[in-house]
């Protein structure tokens, strides 16, 4: 998430660059060997079932148990063992992304009019019927996610809803997960990940109903396989490494936007953080904090390289360049830390999700907190595209109803445009209709 040459060709002038990486900005997603991977491994499970989903949750997660799903016990118990304090974090998390979601839910509104006399057109929201949510739990279990997937499906209505999540060493899911899982209103949960656990949902392997739509993040192989599936099911968004940028002017803390950067940049070593801002000081002084926050910091080894190698500085000299700069970039994440918080929020026109001001953190909303989904758009996807919300698991549709007495507005201007266009059946479907008008005209 940096700018390519021909980005600054396009943009005004009145930039400099601070810190960049080496070469082009290339999206991390399409490793050929994970492609190759990912499109056996789909093959293998719509060929052989579970079987194959068994295999490969055994030779790649260590899987030992004979059965993937969780019971229902060990959903009812999946919290007791966690601290309350966590418990109740995760419960407010939840509360609070299902309360955003229903709230979005209340503005899809379904609707019905006359667009000409005697022709009424509407629409209606309904949800899909099936839904599976991947569950991540490697490097870091992303507790949140169960909120933003299992927990929106909800509030869409979806009916079915199934979770997967890789297993622990021991077979099990990992036990905050699985309450994370429940506090969102999971129906059933299976112990199996990766592209088995993605390939299993899609072809309906663990419950006979093949899912409508996928969501969730995961590693490579997971949004690979979720590419390749897409088609046969919907999906979210085609997510990469987490990104963050900041705007900042000079009345930002250095101290702050450095510890935001980084606290994005800890999601793995290849994800990129940038700021733009319209003080050469506060760029300097925040590539210093980094070096000096990164030296205290327990994940310095993953936040240091993702810092080292992908992130980026630019000083723009007015905050319109800074904005432009930043559309550019479409990241996922974007936090405005200047005095003109209103001017950016109007001006500002592709990200994931914008967070303002110096006490909306990115933080708040990963875990939840905020209530805004997190599952949002990389890579520059955020130029044509917006993250998971409710509204992703509903399908809007459009429906018409016609008086015999409207014919005549719809018909002859169909068989107008179908002449001209040398498609006989069209013409004949509208021009049956006009015929019936005339015969019973004639009748009368």
């Amino acid at each position: 998430m940096h700018l390519n040459q021909s980005d600054k060709d396009r943009l005004p002038s009145d930039f400099t660059v601070l810190k960049e990486p080496d070469g082009p900005d290339m999206p991390q997603q399409r490793d050929p060997q994970v492609v190759d991977t990912v499109s056996s491994m789909l093959a293998d499970i719509e060929a052989n079932g579970l079987d194959a989903v068994f295999k490969y949750s055994r030779d790649l997660d260590g899987f030992t148990g004979t059965e993937l799903e969780v019971s229902a016990d060990e959903i009812a118990r999946g919290g007791d063992d966690l601290p309350a304090s966590l418990r109740g974090a995760l419960d407010a998390g939840a509360q609070r992304t299902r309360r955003f979601a229903e709230m979005q839910r209340e503005h899809l509104v379904d609707f019905e009019a006359e667009v000409i006399p005697g022709v009424i057109c509407g629409q209606r929201y309904v949800p899909v019927q099936s839904v599976g949510a991947y569950l991540p739990a490697g490097r870091f279990p992303l507790l949140a996610s169960a909120f933003m997937t299992v927990n929106v499906a909800g509030a869409a209505g979806v009916p079915t809803v199934l979770s997967c999540t890789p297993p622990q060493r021991d077979g099990r899911a990992h036990p905050a997960v699985l309450y994370a899982a429940k506090a969102s209103g999971a129906h059933r949960v299976f112990a199996v990940g990766g592209v088995q656990a993605l390939a299993a949902m899609a072809y309906g392997l663990l419950d006979g109903q093949p899912a409508d739509m996928l969501v969730g993040a995961g590693n490579a192989y997971v949004a690979e396989a979720k590419r390749q599936l897409y088609g046969r099911v919907g999906i979210d968004v085609l997510a990469g490494p987490s990104e963050v940028a900041v705007i900042a002017d000079d009345t930002a803390n250095p101290v702050m936007v450095a510890a935001d950067l980084l606290a994005q940049a800890e999601h793995g070593p290849t994800s990129p953080a940038c700021l733009v801002t319209t003080s050469e000081r506060v760029g300097r002084e925040t590539i210093a904090e980094i070096e000096r926050q990164l030296e205290g910091l327990a994940t310095h080894e993953i936040a240091g390289a993702a810092w080292r190698d992908y992130g980026s500085v630019y000083v723009a000299q007015s905050r319109e360049t800074a904005a432009a700069i930043m559309d550019t970039l479409a990241p996922e994440h974007l936090e405005i830390l200047t005095s003109d918080l209103d001017w950016y929020a109007t001006n500002l026109t592709s990200y994931g999700s914008l967070f303002l001001g110096e006490w909306s953190t990115v933080a708040y909303s990963d875990k939840g907190m905020s209530g805004t989904n997190h599952v949002l758009p990389t890579a520059g996807g955020a130029r044509y595209t917006a993250g998971l919300s409710v509204s992703r698991f509903l399908k809007q549709l459009t429906f018409q109803k016609a008086t015999k007495e409207s014919t005549r507005s719809q018909a002859e201007l169909v068989v107008t445009i179908a002449d001209y266009e040398q498609m006989p059946a069209h013409r004949d479907s509208a021009q049956l209709r006009l015929d019936l008008l005339g015969d019973d005209a004639s009748a009368g």
